[in-house]
């Protein structure tokens, strides 16, 4: 059964439309829809009418079930005009301009038919490099990224997804160092995922302290040397600052690459979990666990018959997909169907443990999901052995490293674990193998009021353990966990745990032991307390490395760590009346820099012989929206200053106003360009008092949890997981 937050997601974002806007499909609709044109995959093998229906039928009810979801886009395209099913694809990017500008314009094609692209600006000579063909100088990898982050912000994306990149730089490049830093300002790259290729010798020297060559890719020769924990450490810090770069380990991707003959992998799609060729796409579908639990000896157990014919039958799907697909473009179709890679993993882990009541950060749990993802893997190659058999091997099967341990296989890569965003909106689960992300939290609603959002499995437990009520759920959502909550039996306490009750260790524990036993890679956040420092950072970095996996992603908590502003009714008999006094030709002041989400924000406030009266924004080198609404909020708090109005009142109103892209510095939090405003205000008449000012100690660092950034869109609680931004109520999403 469809969630009412299912239903909105459908209807706003895959549910078939008709020239007004009105939605003139149902969800059953669109699950026949998908079937049908995925069932017609069977054709092409001697399938007849009745037999190709059988599947239809049989694809219909796992999907209607909420059994199995393929990727967003082969649910909004199947049998529409782009026809365009694959959410991953990387494009090769050469050192020319004429290369360039082609994975450009490629960019944009696959962007419009709703695709993600991943691309290695590794092959860029560096900046200030020469090029022969003019005698001029390079402008390097980071200018070309900011033209691909431009032509992204003015596509719409098949006008139902963003577009999303991913930027990959190797270790060795000579500007490492620039893209390493290349985000943290906040305003660059704003449609880039960024990820460091990490390579084994560079680990070597990190945990040697020794220097490591960078070279040059034009001229292959090495240009100069860099202390390789100097490097590391610039990689952690600015990923303790603002979650990026993310690392990739880039020889072991191209350990586990299925196809070397063919070519190496040098990049990832936008979320980092499927490597992939130059030029090749792939499509991905989860399994929801929820749906595959048994009672069993008194308690809920995971069905595995029911998981084997749930995984077979979705391979074949997947495999269908490659064959009714419409690719962007010719190459794309040509070295996908030559490989023939799909990406099969699950949802609603977090939710399954919580149902086999284990907590997620235990060894049972681990073991659950290492024993849980090697049943998948093994038998996701079973059914691509047998349909090698039936079908025929993908064309590069005799060149690949399964020739040696497969008789046939219709598949060069079968299993992902793939960030589940609104798919696991609409399956009414939780996300991938992440952890919850709240038990209960306060959600705002366009009137102003605050409604209270239970975890529904937690209020099921709680009612029937007969310890639930209001207050108690209300409280809850205050500190943001239940775990030190004495009304909260121990035993819940310990199952019931969400991604900041975990420790960031578990969360990489939980990530290596799927990645054993995925041909691809998996997508995981590991989230960290807003306390928490550089060297926590760096540990889990390390860990990721001696655990075997491929790649980590990291967010340090922030965007809970301020108290929603209630905004009551307004006194309107306190309002001023009266006009505000002049501005004098003169007046005395100090401009604070504060770092916003958009860009740094230089507030200028200034006072004349009767205290504060004007305040001046300027926008870094950002403009537009933001920029004008920052200068707006400014000429209103002039106003209200020279009119008489306490600054101490002004504060009030401004201090913690949320966006959807807080920003963090100096282990504190500034949600807004209101709330950067409402900073420098505070910190001005601190100091004007003769105080100091402690933003550690504000209350937007003050470790209040229970509240995130709401929605854009609906005013839901974002959540930071599987390395993007998501809202779990209307499908809003910045990837």
């Amino acid at each position: 059964m469809l969630t009412k937050e299912a239903i909105t997601v459908l209807q706003k974002r895959y549910l078939r439309k008709d020239d007004q806007g009105k939605v003139v499909e149902t969800p059953e609709d669109m699950f026949r829809r998908v079937a049908r044109v995925v069932a017609a995959g069977e054709r092409l093998y001697g399938r007849g009418e009745a037999e190709a229906l059988v599947w239809e039928e049989r694809f219909v009810q796992v999907m209607s079930d909420l059994e199995f979801m393929p990727n967003s886009p082969t649910l909004m395209n199947a049998g529409r005009e782009l026809g365009q099913l694959s959410a991953c694809f990387v494009l090769p990017i050469a050192d020319s301009m004429e290369a360039i500008f082609e994975a450009m314009k490629q960019t944009a094609m696959i962007h419009k038919s709703g695709g993600g692209t991943g691309f290695s600006f590794s092959r860029l000579r560096p900046a200030n490099d020469e090029v022969q063909s003019t005698k001029g100088i390079s402008s390097g990898p980071l200018s070309f990224m900011e033209v691909f982050n431009a032509a992204t912000e003015t596509i719409k994306q098949g006008g139902t997804r963003r577009g999303a990149n991913m930027g990959i730089l190797r270790v060795d490049h000579p500007d490492i160092i620039d893209f390493i830093t290349a985000k943290k300002e906040g305003h660059k790259l704003t449609n880039f995922n960024i990820s460091v290729a990490i390579t084994e010798k560079f680990m070597e020297a990190v945990e040697r302290d020794q220097e490591y060559p960078l070279i040059n890719p034009r001229t292959k020769q090495v240009v100069r040397r860099l202390n390789a924990r100097d490097v590391f450490d610039q990689i952690v810090r600015c990923a303790w600052e603002n979650g990026e770069p993310g690392i990739i380990f880039l020889d072991r991707i191209n350990r586990d690459n299925p196809t070397p003959e063919v070519g190496e992998i040098e990049s990832t799609n936008p979320c980092g979990e499927q490597p992939l060729l130059p030029y090749e796409s792939c499509n991905l579908g989860s399994i929801n666990m929820v749906k595959i639990l048994k009672w069993q000896g008194g308690r809920l157990t995971i069905d595995y018959d029911k998981l084997r014919e749930t995984v077979h039958l979705s391979v074949r799907f997947l495999d269908d997909v490659i064959d009714v697909n419409r690719y962007p473009l010719p190459v794309i179709e040509e070295v996908t169907k030559a490989n023939r890679k799909i990406g099969l993993g699950v949802m609603g882990f977090a939710d399954m443990l919580l149902r086999m009541n284990i907590p997620y950060d235990s060894d049972e749990a681990v073991e659950t999901g290492r024993h849980l993802m090697e049943f998948i893997n093994l038998e996701a190659h079973a059914c691509s052995e047998f349909l090698g058999k039936e079908r025929g091997s993908f064309p590069n099967y005799p060149r690949s490293t399964l020739a040696r341990r497969f008789s046939a296989m219709r598949n060069a890569t079968v299993t992902t674990v793939a960030p589940t965003g609104t798919i696991s909106i609409i399956s009414g689960c939780s996300s991938g193998i992440e952890p919850i992300f709240a038990v209960s939290y306060v959600r705002n609603v366009l009137d102003g009021t605050e409604m209270l959002e239970v975890n529904p499995i937690f209020e099921e437990v709680a009612k029937q353990r007969g310890f639930y009520s209001d207050p108690l759920m209300k409280e809850i959502a205050k500190r943001g966990t239940v775990r030190g909550l004495d009304s909260v039996p121990e035993d819940v306490q310990a199952v019931f745990a969400t991604a900041h009750d975990i420790a960031p260790v578990w969360h990489v524990r939980m990530q290596a032991a799927f990645q054993e036993n995925v041909d691809n890679a998996v997508s995981k956040t590991v989230n960290f307390p807003n306390s928490a420092s550089p060297k926590d950072v760096e540990e889990v970095y390390l860990t990721a490395y001696r655990t075997g996996c491929k790649g980590v992603t990291v967010y340090r908590d922030g965007s809970r760590a301020a108290q929603v502003l209630n905004i009551g009714s307004v006194n309107r008999d306190a309002q001023v009346k009266g006009m505000p006094r002049p501005r004098p030709d003169v007046t005395r002041g100090a401009t604070i820099k504060i770092r916003t989400g958009c860009s740094n924000l230089y507030i200028t406030i200034n006072e004349d012989e009767d205290g504060l009266c004007e305040v001046f924004t300027q926008m870094g080198k950002s403009g537009g929206c933001t920029a004008s609404q920052s200068e707006a909020i400014s000429r209103l708090i002039s106003l209200a200053l020279r009119s008489g109005i306490e600054p101490e009142a002004v504060l009030k109103q401004i201090k913690g106003i949320r966006c959807p892209s807080p920003s963090w510095s100096n282990g504190g939090v500034t949600l807004s360009c209101a709330d950067a405003i409402a900073k420098a205000l505070e910190r001005f008449v601190q100091e004007k008092k003769g105080g100091q000012w402690h933003p550690h100690h504000s209350e937007a660092a003050s470790g209040l949890l229970g509240h995130c950034p709401e929605c854009p869109e609906c005013g839901h609680m974002l959540e930071f997981s599987e390395g993007c931004v998501v809202c779990r109520a209307c499908g809003f999403s910045k990837c």
